[in-house]
């Protein structure tokens, strides 16, 4: 049992996407006390953004970095801002070569968990404020987000085994999954022969690099959701995000919850109403629940 969350606000501007998603997140904290993540889009950077799951320990912390570097001379890649907190390493690069070429090389020697130029993810062990007073998650701004609360079920309880789950090789493209992918190892063993990595057991990771690559090939997020709920076999509810859209598919038997509520200004979907609530103190909204085998997408004001 784990608990999703997403906002999109429709309009254009900055956006308090940190503080709504601890707000949801929090709400729904009783599906996942194990660990928390969010991925958040802001304005588009010029520099790529990169951020690693590193060691707390000072000295293991050090040769991460060091290696991290190293990893990064080779291709060129020029660091021009860092900022280490928590089991978190975080930096601005310039690089304009492959960036699956890059990353691939990057993801088997560390252990990269975000890549983008607008998005950002921050997953930790703890809870949606405990993230918060460490990273300062409430003081990030920008149009939309995703984020997830986890009960460890089939992988260890770890930083980089939370989600969300970045599409390896892929910029701006995040997720978050409740539920069981059924048919994840004959799924992964296709991926991996059309030279995919995996780097953890978790079968979200799956439905993230899927549902990439099906982006790769000039597919519209509508119509990858729509595949992806024949494809994926199994138990699940799940959100993703791009640079400008966020969407969500439920499986045919729809045995995961997941509540949703529109206005002409945002969209918020979430596993559970209390989660909307949060958002709504002291109103009463008339919120929906997505009938099986659906998805939909939004996308923000450009």
């Amino acid at each position: 049992m784990c608990g999703i969350a997403g906002v999109l606000f429709k309009t254009q501007g900055a956006h308090e996407i940190g503080k709504t998603l601890i707000e949801m997140l929090d709400g729904c904290q009783h599906r996942g006390p194990d660990s928390t993540g969010f991925a958040m889009y802001g304005e588009t950077r010029d520099l790529l953004q990169l951020r690693f799951i590193v060691p707390t320990d000072e000295a293991a912390r050090k040769d991460a970095v060091d290696n991290i570097a190293s990893l990064l001379a080779r291709h060129d890649a020029a660091i021009e801002s860092e900022q280490s907190v928590g089991c978190s390493y975080q930096i601005a690069v310039r690089f304009d070569g492959d960036l699956l070429e890059f990353t691939k090389d990057i993801e088997e020697h560390a252990k990269l968990v975000s890549v983008g130029h607008t998005l950002d993810i921050i997953k930790d062990d703890g809870t949606a404020h405990e993230l918060d007073d460490l990273y300062n998650v409430g003081e990030f701004t920008g149009t939309h987000g995703i984020g997830h609360v986890r009960l460890a079920t089939e992988s260890a309880v770890r930083p980089e085994a939370a989600h969300p789950f970045w599409a390896t090789g892929f910029e701006d493209i995040a997720i978050v999954h409740n539920g069981q992918i059924t048919n994840y190892w004959k799924m992964r063993r296709r991926l991996e022969r059309r030279g995919y990595s995996f780097h953890t057991d978790n079968d979200s990771e799956l439905v993230a690099v899927y549902l990439a690559d099906k982006l790769s090939q000039g597919e519209t997020l509508d119509s990858v959701l729509e595949t992806a709920i024949e494809d994926l076999d199994g138990t699940f509810s799940f959100l993703v995000s791009t640079k400008d859209e966020i969407g969500y598919a439920k499986d045919n038997l729809a045995a995961k919850p997941m509540v949703l509520y529109e206005t002409d200004d945002m969209i918020a979907i979430a596993s559970e109403e209390v989660s909307l609530n949060r958002l709504f103190p002291g109103q009463s909204i008339n919120s929906t629940e997505p009938a099986p085998g659906t998805h939909q997408t939004w996308a923000r004001s450009i």
